[in-house]
C-alpha cells in the first residue's frame, strides 16, 4: 500500500515539474536594453537585407527604447518605408501618421506625406471594384501637391493624380456601360455625364460623348443626340468614337473634317452641354 502511495506522489511531482517547463519556455524573452546606435544600425542592416518585417520591427524596438533620442524619430520614419517596401500598407499609414502627428515640423514630414500617398496609391484596384482606395489615394495626393508645392514630390505627385483621375474616369464608363447594356439609360447617362463634366482631361471623354449619343438616341431625343455628337465632332475629331458616331446618326461614313461643318454648329466646347 505504501509503494502505491509512494508511486502515485512521483507522478505528480512529475507532472508538476512538465508544467512548470513548459511554462518557463513560453516566457518571453528578458528585456534587454541596448545602445540606441546599435539598435538602429542592427535595423538598417535587416533593412539592406530587404528583411523588410523584420527591419519594421527592429526600428519600432528603437522608438521603444530610446523614445526621446534623435535616432526614434528617424527610426519612426524608417519603419514605415519597411512596411511599405513589405506591401504592409496599412502598418505604413499608420507609423507616417504618428511621425507627421509627433513632429510637424521636421524636414523629413514633405516625404511622409508622399510615402503616405504612395501607400494608398499602390493599392489602386481594377476599375471593376470598389474605387474607395483610389479616392484616398487622390485624396493623399491633393494633401502633398497643396501643402508642398515647390517640392520634387509635389511634381510626382501630380503625374500619379492624373493616373488616379483617369482610373476614376474609367470606373464611371464602367458602371455607365453596364447601365447602357442593361437599356437603363438615365442612369448611364448621368454616369456618362460625370465624365465629362469632372474628368475633362481624361482620356475617356470621347468614348463618354460617343455612348452619351447613343443613349439620346435610344432614348428618341434626336436633338440631345445631335447636341452631343456635335461636340464629339468638334472637340475629338480624329477619334475612332467620332467615325462611330458620324456613322450612327446619318448612316454613313464620316468625312474628312471641315471647316465649320454640321458637327460644329451645335457647340463650340464640351462646357457647352451644361
Amino acid at each position: 500500500m505504501l509503494s502505491t502511495v509512494r508511486a502515485k506522489q512521483l507522478i505528480a511531482i512529475c507532472g508538476v515539474s512538465l508544467m512548470l517547463a513548459a511554462c518557463s519556455s513560453n516566457e518571453a524573452p528578458e528585456y534587454v536594453e541596448r545602445p540606441v546606435s546599435e539598435l538602429y544600425n542592427g535595423a538598417q542592416d535587416l533593412l539592406d537585407a530587404k528583411e523588410y518585417q523584420q527591419a519594421a520591427e527592429a526600428f519600432d524596438e528603437v522608438e521603444r527604447q530610446h523614445p526621446y533620442s534623435v535616432w526614434a524619430t528617424k527610426a519612426t520614419l524608417m519603419s514605415a518605408y519597411s512596411y511599405y517596401q513589405d506591401n504592409k500598407y496599412d502598418d505604413a499609414i499608420n507609423a507616417l501618421d504618428r511621425f507627421i502627428s509627433l513632429h510637424p515640423a521636421n524636414p523629413d514630414v514633405p516625404y511622409a506625406y508622399y510615402l503616405k500617398a504612395l501607400s494608398y496609391y499602390e493599392q489602386i484596384s481594377d476599375v471593376g471594384r470598389d474605387q474607395q482606395m483610389t479616392q484616398h489615394a487622390m485624396d493623399a495626393l491633393d494633401d502633398v501637391i497643396r501643402r508642398f508645392p515647390d517640392s520634387k514630390y509635389a511634381r510626382d505627385a501630380k503625374l500619379k493624380k492624373d493616373l488616379t483621375v483617369d482610373h476614376l474616369a474609367g470606373k464611371e464608363m464602367d458602371v455607365g456601360r453596364y447601365y447602357q447594356d442593361r437599356n437603363e439609360y438615365l442612369a448611364a447617362i448621368n454616369r456618362f455625364k460625370a465624365v465629362i463634366e469632372n474628368y475633362q482631361t481624361t482620356t475617356h471623354v470621347p468614348e463618354a460623348l460617343a455612348r452619351l449619343t447613343e443613349c439620346y438616341l435610344s432614348l428618341g431625343l434626336e436633338g440631345e443626340a445631335k447636341r452631343t455628337a456635335a461636340v464629339l465632332g468638334h472637340n475629338f475629331p480624329g477619334s475612332e468614337y467620332y467615325s462611330e458616331s458620324y456613322s450612327l446618326m446619318l448612316g454613313e461614313e464620316a468625312p474628312e473634317r471641315e471647316e465649320e461643318s454640321w458637327w460644329d454648329a451645335t457647340t463650340n466646347s464640351i462646357s457647352s452641354l451644361f
